[in-house]
């Protein structure tokens, strides 16, 4: 029996998680639940899937829980804050951490899971973005297993040679192929984009994700993380690595091999069966996810991603090549302006022009510590905070 901590269990990657839980309970057993402020869905999860513990974001949201539970007469020791995160990633009773908590939030806790030595199923790629060096050392000084759950470094992952393990190079491989759906813009002219709503940019057009992720995917920016989170999780350079617009998003990505060979993983686009495979590895198991019919494909197609489009891609790409603090601040100063454009407070296209201004005004350096990467983060947040009301002026 598998003892899972989740971390982000109301988001969409933990309601898919305990979706493939509920369907093996004969091999997971949910120790501990972790959400932001949704105290309903995490009520409904606590009375199905019974935890010892659950953590909220806040105090305010902990002591709302808490007496709900006690309404149901559940037992569940009820936690907040970062020290709780902290705790139920690294309990000893705990094999496998589900880090699914979007933002630079999840940093901490996916941390202190590495630093205690479990099972590391990372979805949150803000964590290797913002300390990669670090996080990938605690992984190797502690033992720790780590399994992407983004689908395309799953695919990656189910690609490798066999016997892989992250945070290795393998041999033979000379480039990783990174697949992009294009996001609702892929078609877009530039010009127009000026224009785009909130609304309009969180309805992707294949995946089924939350607000934050599916404004990153719009401008390119999730592909963008994904490289920098790609080159630490395969040990790669950013010029190893190639985007792919690939529309139906059936193949999650590409190993492209020295002896002219690539390895392509495909499926329906369900974050079930990254999940599954991760929490099963290196077994499989049945995940609910419709089998592929290769018929109703059809076709696949492939393209370049236009970096006039998706400045933001670009900035990314910038930042890997730049290494140090330089993923750091880009991602601080990300998550503030999509927070802006999200509340109507910036245009769609500002979103890169805030990016790009705050990696200018900010000078790199060694990520070599935690305090450094918080210190930085901390910073850059400000700056971009500064560059948003100086707009408005």
């Amino acid at each position: 029996m598998q003892k899972v901590t989740i971390l982000g269990a109301t988001g969409s990657i933990g309601v898919s998680t305990l979706d493939v839980i509920r369907r093996h309970p004969d091999r997971f057993q949910v120790i501990a639940l972790t959400a932001n402020q949704n105290v309903e869905r995490m009520l409904e999860q606590c009375v199905e899937f019974k935890p010892r513990y659950v953590v909220m974001a806040n105090a305010d949201a902990a002591k709302k829980l808490q007496q709900a539970l006690q309404s149901q007469d559940l037992d569940c020791e009820v936690l907040s804050g970062n020290d709780g995160l902290v705790k139920v990633a690294s309990l000893d009773e705990v094999d496998s951490v589900m880090a699914a908590i979007v933002g630079a939030a999840g940093l901490l806790p996916s941390l202190a899971a590495a630093e205690a030595g479990k099972r590391v199923l990372l979805a949150n790629k803000e964590a290797l973005v913002m300390s990669g060096h670090l996080f990938m050392q605690a992984v190797e000084e502690h033992g720790a297993e780590l399994l992407p759950i983004d689908s395309e470094h799953n695919a990656i992952f189910q690609s490798m040679p066999a016997g892989y393990r992250t945070g290795t190079k393998a041999a033979g491989v000379r480039r990783i192929l990174l697949t992009a759906s294009g996001g609702p813009f892929r078609d877009a002219d530039p010009k127009d984009l000026e224009a785009v709503t909130p609304e309009q940019a969180v309805a992707h057009p294949n995946w089924s994700m939350g607000r934050k992720i599916s404004v990153d995917s719009a401008t390119m920016m999730n592909k963008g993380l994904e490289l920098i989170e790609a080159c630490w999780l395969f040990d790669v350079g950013p010029d190893k690595i190639e985007v792919v617009i690939h529309r139906q998003s059936i193949i999650h990505s590409m190993v492209d091999y020295t002896d002219g060979s690539v390895l392509a993983q495909m499926g329906n686009p369900d974050m079930r069966t990254p999940i599954a495979h991760a929490m099963a590895w290196p077994e499989r198991i049945e995940s609910g996810v419709e089998p592929l019919d290769m018929f109703s494909v059809g076709q696949l197609n492939f393209e370049k991603p236009n970096l006039e489009r998706f400045p933001c891609l670009r900035l990314a790409f910038e930042a890997a090549e730049a290494g140090g603090t330089a993923s750091t601040v880009l991602n601080a100063a990300n998550e503030i302006a999509v927070d802006a454009f999200l509340d109507n407070k910036l245009g769609f296209t500002d979103i890169a022009k805030i990016i790009e201004a705050t990696m200018d005004a900010i000078d790199f350096k060694d990520a070599d510590s935690l305090e450094t990467i918080l210190s930085v983060d901390a910073h850059a947040r400000q700056v971009a905070n500064d560059i948003i009301k100086n707009m408005e002026c």
